[in-house]
């Protein structure tokens, strides 16, 4: 379940500036679809900085605190919850996500896009709360791929897998039907996917 916090000030930070809204690029989609790596190299080739969220979950090897996430215990994050710290937050597969107030005033303070790695929850609570920002829904080219794909990361029992199946089913229509989103990308090859995101990027830029 997403929880939406107390949505900070969106007012810009000077005179004619935008609204807050429209430094924020979400970029979002299913576990395994590929959204992280796309959000990375878009991230690379714009010089564009990454919000990073906080999570209850455990630090997968290879993880960095503070860079991947910021991992909390259950108590900081609902400490966090309590003084209204996060933009959004949602449950997921027994664990918290959050988009932490400070990384979106951060969008506003620096006067260039600010990118959000979220989940399909998380992006249509920050486009509801933000209605100018540029939502992107990544998925995988069909449901056998993006079962290769998370296999292959060697993470997760079959058990595991299987219920991650079901829950991007989920999020895709849920992305769809709440018409949040403002364009969609297949991801079966990688390149073209970050040049389509890229462009639609670039046309937000070009609206600052």
């Amino acid at each position: 379940m997403t929880r939406p916090a107390d949505t900070p000030d969106a007012s810009p930070a000077r005179a004619g500036a935008a609204p807050l809204g429209r430094y924020l690029v979400v970029i979002s989609g299913p576990s395994g679809a590929g959204k992280t790596t796309i959000c990375r190299t878009v991230a690379d080739r714009l010089g564009l900085p990454i919000s990073t969220s906080a999570t209850t979950r455990p630090r997968r090897h290879g993880e960095t605190d503070g860079q991947d996430y910021h991992f909390v215990t259950d108590e900081e994050f609902d400490r966090r919850i309590d003084e209204g710290r996060f933009v959004e937050w949602a449950e997921v597969f027994g664990h918290r996500y959050g988009t932490p107030v400070e990384e979106v005033e951060r969008a506003r303070d620096s006067g260039d896009l600010l990118l959000l790695e979220i989940d399909v929850q998380g992006g249509i609570q920050i486009k509801r709360a933000y209605p100018d920002a540029l939502a992107v829904l990544v998925v995988a080219p069909d449901a056998e791929d993006l079962r290769r794909r998370l296999a292959g990361r060697g993470t997760e029992s079959e058990e595991q897998i299987q219920r991650r199946l079901q829950k991007a089913a989920a999020e895709v229509r849920m992305a769809r039907e709440s018409c949040c989103y403002d364009g969609e990308v297949v991801n079966d090859r990688l390149e073209p996917a970050v040049r389509r995101v890229i462009e639609w990027i670039k046309t937000r830029r070009n609206q600052l």
